[in-house]
């Protein structure tokens, strides 16, 4: 096992989350390269920001004061800071990529693990197309808030350095590019507001666009039973026109904060150059003055930029944000108990309030309850708090962990989902217990499966197990159920999609491989009957 070269630090978010205090967890999860970013962003720009002066310096001093020496010295220093700029703007490009993947992948990874313990709950509070936009645009736009922070840093402390630089040479000039310039800035303001609410819808519409896309993957092979490709393909095309149109939208009040962004710093360049002009004329300032001046108004036009560029980048990204801390506020909708109750060792005896009925400890029992077996099962196995609480050997299940419920007790359903991945990765259980795969292949009868198989138990097999048919895949099911031996197995209808025969082999097969530990089957098949330790009929 190799070690992870990059490791993820936990983030530490409030119980409810916010785009400001996501965003200020990832930040603080990684202070150094934040830290690095702003320094780095700083060395870049000021030198920058000075080359203009020192130009000014040498035209005064080399050119018009007839001084060799100087001039050769400023020459020096001006293809230093050339060099510095350089290798400073490298490190910073490092840095910001680093900000970037940390703030994609600290977003993606505490919205994945949020949506894994979320568990069952997820599905009936969030759809499958929000939950993708978030794990794959939303989070892309979340690291870029992160990479140009370390610019806009830099931008700050190079526009305040100018500034200060310039009011020493002229009070005027200085005064008008200290204002001048978060004028212009500010000018931008009214133009994110329309940006951010188009974002919101566009993001709105991209999560649609994706749970039909969705919708449709998943139920392809119906809608080719059934002719209706033609119909789902025209409701896609009218989701992708409504994405179409909301992205032109968000490019209209793009281009139109990128033409603000020329337009008011130019402006306040013109200024500038114009009245270092009538200073030049007059007499007032050097010539060698006046090149600095309209260099450092031309060079302000850089942070100006990277300020507004990165006001519509954090727009974005607080749109962004603002859908991944709907992800995490979500709830699980079975509350944890304060005080758990640990479940005795050994066989467990399940026993439900509502119907009446009871699972004898280390019996196989056969439970024929028609249309109430599913509602049955999820509170024997405390997938629903609906109704009264069911009991494990005595214990309200609602007093139990859910982690050691989970492990105790399994319930196995023939809507359960396969994952994409190595047939013998889905079959094997997370921890291997007394049942090996290869047994509960046998038992649910689908050895013949895997041994049809090009590559064995290493065949990869691709979401929803849709490369085995209908049988193959509850038998599969049912193998994967089996191989995680639980305390309490509880299957529903586990040999509804095979024929008699292989209906036969399996139960006889379950039976004796169960022998010892709890399993209650929903079944009105006579076949389970006949294998059945117990049997219960009625269920008031």
């Amino acid at each position: 096992m190799s070690a992870t070269p990059y490791p993820a630090p936990e983030l530490r978010l409030p119980e409810r989350v916010t785009p400001g205090s996501l965003l200020r967890a990832i930040l603080a999860s990684r202070p150094w390269l934040a830290l690095a970013a702003m320094v780095f962003g700083a060395l870049w720009l000021v030198p920058g920001a000075l080359l203009p002066l020192v130009i000014g310096a040498a035209i005064d001093s080399g050119i018009a004061g007839g001084d060799t020496t100087a001039l050769l010295w400023l020459a020096a220093l001006v293809a230093g800071i050339g060099v510095a700029q350089a290798i400073f703007g490298g490190v910073l490009d490092f840095l910001g990529a680093g900000m970037w993947m940390h703030g994609a992948s600290a977003t993606q990874r505490v919205v994945g693990t949020h949506t894994a313990r979320l568990g069952s709950s997820l599905r009936e509070q969030a759809s499958s197309g929000e939950v993708l936009a978030v794990t794959s645009a939303d989070i892309d736009k979340v690291g870029f808030a992160l990479e140009v922070i370390g610019r806009v840093v830099g931008s700050i402390v190079a526009f305040l350095t100018v500034g200060i630089v310039l009011l020493t040479y002229s009070p005027l000039l200085g005064s008008v590019a200290l204002v001048g310039v978060p004028f212009a800035v500010a000018g931008i303001g009214p133009l994110i507001g329309p940006l951010e609410r188009r974002l919101d819808t566009q993001r709105e519409e991209l999560s649609a666009v994706n749970a039909l896309g969705s919708d449709i993957v998943s139920g392809l092979r119906i809608l080719r039973g059934v002719g209706g490709e033609r119909q789902f393909l025209g409701r896609f095309r009218h989701a992708s026109q409504r994405v179409r149109r909301t992205g032109v939208a968000v490019a209209r009040s793009e281009s139109w904060l990128t033409a603000a962004e020329v337009l008011l710093p130019g402006l306040v360049t013109v200024v500038i150059t114009w009245l270092g002009a009538r200073l030049a004329v007059a007499g007032t300032i050097t010539v060698g003055e006046l090149v600095a001046f309209y260099g450092a108004a031309a060079f302000l036009v850089i942070p100006v930029s990277t300020t507004t560029e990165s006001t519509g980048v954090w727009a974005s990204a607080w749109v962004s944000a603002r859908k991944a801390c709907r992800i995490l506020n979500l709830r699980p909708l079975l509350d944890e108990p304060d005080s758990p109750v640990r479940l005795p060792d050994g066989p467990l005896e399940p026993h439900d309030v509502e119907s009446g009925i009871t699972a004898v400890a280390g019996k196989l029992t056969v439970v024929d309850a028609g249309p109430r077996a599913e509602a049955m099962a999820s509170r024997l196995a405390r997938f629903t708090d609906d109704g009264p609480t069911a009991l494990l050997s005595g214990v309200p299940v609602d007093r139990v962990a859910l982690a050691d419920l989970r492990e105790r007790v399994v319930f196995a359903h023939n809507q359960d989902l396969w994952f994409s991945g190595p047939l013998g990765d889905e079959v094997a259980p997370d921890r291997p217990g007394e049942v090996s795969v290869a047994t509960a292949l046998w038992a649910a009868d689908a050895d013949d499966i895997v041994a049809a198989l090009p590559d064995g138990l290493a065949e990869r097999i691709g979401e929803r197990g849709r490369e085995v048919s209908g049988g193959q895949r509850q038998r599969l099911s049912l193998a994967r159920a089996l191989a995680k031996d639980a305390d309490v197995l509880i299957l529903d209808e586990p040999t509804s999609a095979v024929d008699a025969h292989t209906e036969a082999r399996i139960s006889e097969r379950v039976a004796r491989l169960r022998e010892g530990r709890t399993t209650v089957v929903f079944s009105q098949s006579p076949l389970w009957t006949a294998v059945a330790d117990e049997v219960v009929t009625r269920c008031r």
